[in-house]
């Protein structure tokens, strides 16, 4: 009983021993299984690796491009705002003015004189009168302020009174005068003696039916003589 138990035994043993072996086309499985896990496991760790670089060089460009703090930011410039071109502004057409009246031509002007009486008694004073008129086509102007105007009195060589010499002030004045129109001046005359400079006189013109001749003066224009008597 005991040799045939231990025979037993190794039976069992050799027979664990002489299992069937795998078929080489198990083994070709088990290499390409285990191949291409290893491919896997390089595959991730090569992405892996390229993912972290692609990454880190995202957060580089991001960084690069956001400005810091320590770095001046160029603000934009404003662009010059186009200025306007001022429009031409229409001027205003002159209105055209009246032709100045012209001066009257000195040798189409008469000047005439005269007195209000031809005899004075005893006691009246003579009215002295100067005209002037327009003998030209056209009205002109002519002054006759006291600045051009004389009143002179003689008899013969004798001068005896002018309104230039004892003048207060000596004046312009501008007068339009219409073509065969006149302008007249008066002057009293007080009967007195004058000396050019108003010095002072004491002799008076003689009456008794003396005769006296008036002139009237208007610039370099005289006028006939005008003769009167004083009594």
């Amino acid at each position: 009983m005991g040799r045939q138990g231990n025979s037993s035994a190794r039976g069992t043993a050799s027979g664990s021993s002489s299992a069937r072996k795998p078929s080489p086309a198990v083994y070709k499985r088990r290499r390409l299984v285990a191949g291409g896990a290893l491919l896997l496991v390089i595959a991730l760790v090569v992405g892996g690796f390229a993912l972290a670089a692609a990454f880190k060089g995202r957060s580089q460009q991001a960084s690069s491009t956001q400005p810091s703090a320590a770095d001046p930011v160029a603000s934009p410039t404003p662009s010059a705002a186009p200025s306007e071109t001022p429009s031409a502004t229409p001027s205003a057409t002159p209105t055209p003015t009246a032709a100045a009246t012209p001066t009257c031509d000195q040798n189409l002007v008469t000047v005439t004189a005269s007195t209000d009486k031809a005899a004075y008694g005893p006691g009246e004073n003579p009215m002295l009168t100067l005209k002037v008129t327009n003998g030209g086509t056209v009205p002109c102007e002519v002054n006759i302020g006291t600045s051009q105007m004389e009143f002179l009195v003689t008899s013969g060589s004798d001068r005896i009174f002018s309104s230039k010499d004892c003048q207060a002030s000596s004046e312009d004045l501008e007068k339009v005068i219409a073509p065969g129109a006149s302008e007249t001046a008066n002057f009293p005359w007080g009967r007195n003696r004058s000396a050019d400079g108003c010095k002072a006189v004491s002799a008076a013109p003689g009456g008794g039916g003396a005769y006296y001749v008036f002139t009237a003066k208007l610039g370099s224009r005289a006028s006939p003589k005008a003769v009167f008597q004083l009594n």
